[in-house]
């Protein structure tokens, strides 16, 4: 099947939703914002659009990071359900359908595969994936349209906040025309812009700052400045009161520094390694010519050409070797 977006897999996946009498909806583990935007909004169309739907966030990912607990989870299922053979899967924001561990989702006879990493490794029935999108937001957006539903203030908050998270409130360079001519529907349609800036970018809990404060005192710049890098220890976390989600944006601060190319955020796992790869790893690109979903996926990772990541067990020299090696072999 077609997965480069083009219209004919748009138009596959639009007719299978139609046809599909019992939809389950999923997306990749640890969920950001555009991947819980994405589930709920999609779940609201297709319950307006007269379709049996539920959606599905494993028990194992709450509670989900403060900033997003505001949204409305009703319905949401923490188990597959038993008979999942009979449901069409509908996948969200998922680049690799081992980004979701649930056991039994690769055995559904058809799954739909709606995404925009340029990475995705079209593992669908149908695979509709868009790297031109800003966000898998905007996709559901355009197949909300092509189902004939109309906007409601849940649908579009939902869709809102898988907008602004994926393009940095704008920032990034996925962020094109088509986003912000969205995002005007989206404020029609209800979207308080503040409110939902205030509940997602602000409210920091106390630990979150303390976090950042450790983090920063920790960089560590290599070549000429070119590479950015800090760690966050098990005992950082502890020791700040804060929860695992807290580092989010802290790499955002290395990324912005003068010079920097490459920032790296090295986080140790609370259980230090007992239960898979030592530290996860998170990049940002602030140079058009590094892709660091190609660093990424190395290591097994994978993400968008400026925000990628990866597990690793490398030590911290090795890692920080790594890292500058695959800098200069893109520059």
């Amino acid at each position: 099947m077609n997965g480069n977006g083009s219209r004919s897999s748009r138009d596959q996946v639009l007719a299978r939703l139609r046809e599909a009498e019992r939809l389950f909806l999923v997306t990749h583990e640890r969920p950001d914002g555009d991947a819980l935007g994405s589930l709920i909004a999609m779940q609201e169309i297709l319950t307006a659009a007269g379709k049996h739907s539920q959606m599905f966030i494993d028990a194992s990912e709450f509670p989900l990071p403060y900033e997003y607990r505001f949204l409305s989870l009703t319905g949401m299922l923490t188990e597959p359900p038993a008979d999942l053979d009979g449901h069409t899967v509908v996948f969200l924001d998922c680049g690799n359908i081992d980004r979701n561990p649930a056991e039994g989702l690769s055995r559904a006879g058809l799954i739909l595969n709606i995404d925009h990493h340029h990475d995705n490794t079209c593992f669908g029935t149908v695979n509709h994936v868009v790297p031109a999108a800003s966000c898998t937001a905007e996709i559901v957006w355009d197949l909300m349209h092509g189902l004939g539903v109309e906007l409601t203030p849940t649908i579009a908050q939902a869709l809102y906040v898988g907008l602004i998270t994926d393009t940095g409130r704008f920032m990034y360079e996925n962020t094109g025309s088509r986003a912000h001519v969205m995002a005007a529907e989206l404020i029609d349609a209800g979207v308080q812009v503040h409110e939902i800036y205030h509940r997602v970018y602000e409210d920091v809990p106390y630990g979150k700052l303390a976090l950042l404060a450790r983090g920063l005192s920790k960089v560590e710049r290599y070549d000429e400045g070119r590479l950015t890098l800090t760690s966050l220890s098990a005992a950082d976390f502890i020791e700040s009161g804060a929860e695992e989600s807290y580092s989010e944006g802290v790499i955002d601060h290395l990324r912005a520094v003068q010079g920097t190319e490459l920032a790296a955020l090295v986080r140790e796992r609370p259980d230090g390694g007992e239960n898979g790869p030592r530290v996860k790893v998170s990049l940002r690109s602030s140079d058009d010519r590094i892709d660091v979903s190609r660093i990424a996926r190395v290591q097994g990772g994978g993400g968008h050409r400026q925000a990628a990541g990866f597990s690793s067990d490398l030590s911290p020299a090795e890692l920080v070797a790594f890292l500058r090696a695959e800098l200069a072999a893109q520059s």
